[in-house]
């Protein structure tokens, strides 16, 4: 009779070879780097599942966090606590949304947010981490009020994930590349796979994605609006950056950019010499961790 190898003693040998790639599932853990007396400080990874993409209609169906520490230098220390729980929507939750997530409407009958128990769970955060935090910020402002006054940092937009070689910026994709895979489109799931992501060693920088991350999320920005541009001309716009407000919001109907701070004359400049040939004022705003991403934007 022929004895099978164990599986990770198969997977060992496929690694070994350039022609297979392994992905292993993901074991959440809670420890990651002993701080060795250094001082801690405390951020929250957030997901929220909702009925749709509507910031301003659509309800949130699941909210998940992991609250952990960090080190000065960017590593991750350990993870101290984790928050999970559902919300009943005043409407069903729409078929797409069931088959993406799983989460059905008994699944989240009779349970609502309990702002008292999540403003104590973030209260002693000092930054909160979404992926996709432009979508999870604007939703929790809605529900707590907590969190307009924290400051958040987004792992998709703040991380120049292509220079850093990767290929893109999805979940799935970048736990991949780390060689992992998990349940995806659950709220609590996707923290604790993020912190994975977050936790990994950039090679050839020698610092965590969390620190690039943080690095990028406590600069300046400054957002450029591009107020009655010629219309012939949004597809220059397009190309350079810029993104349209449709105005629903309360903010200016007109295509935007943000830029970082060192760029906020030369992106002025191409305004006034490109787009109008004229020297007319550009109203711009000054964003910071404390109000990118939210409503107030």
């Amino acid at each position: 009779m022929t004895v099978q190898p164990p599986l990770a003693e198969i997977a060992g040998m496929l690694e070994q070879s350039p022609d297979y790639r392994v992905l292993r599932r993901l074991v959440p853990r809670s420890d990651f780097t002993p701080s060795d007396g250094q001082s801690t400080k405390t951020a929250i990874l957030l997901d929220v599942e909702t009925t749709g993409l509507d910031t301003a209609r659509d309800e949130i169906i699941e909210l998940g966090m992991v609250k952990f520490t960090y080190l000065p230098d960017g590593r991750i220390g350990r993870v101290i606590d984790t928050f999970s729980c559902f919300n009943q929507p005043s409407i069903p939750i729409p078929t797409e949304i069931t088959a993406l997530t799983g989460i059905t409407d008994e699944m989240v009958e009779g349970h609502s947010l309990d702002t008292e128990r999540i403003s104590e769970f973030v209260s002693d955060a000092v930054v909160i981490i979404a992926h996709n935090a432009g979508f999870d910020r604007k939703f929790m402002e809605r529900y707590a009020a907590l969190f307009i006054h924290k400051a958040w940092a987004c792992s998709v937009s703040e991380v120049e994930w292509r220079s850093l070689g990767f290929e893109g910026s999805r979940l799935s994709y970048l736990l991949m590349k780390a060689g992992l895979f998990h349940e995806a489109h659950r709220a609590v799931d996707d923290c604790l796979a993020l912190l994975e992501i977050l936790a990994i060693t950039l090679a050839g920088f020698d610092r965590t994605v969390l620190s690039v991350l943080l690095e990028r999320a406590r600069r300046k920005t400054i957002r450029i609006w591009a107020e009655q541009s010629p219309f012939e001309l949004k597809d220059a716009l397009k190309r350079r950056g810029y993104r349209w407000s449709d105005g629903a919001d309360g903010r200016p109907r007109s295509w935007y950019v943000d830029v970082d701070e060192s760029n906020q004359n030369i992106e002025i400049e191409y305004l006034q010499d490109t787009i109008y040939q004229a020297g007319i004022d550009i109203q711009i705003q000054t964003l910071t961790a404390f109000d990118r991403f939210s409503v107030r934007g």
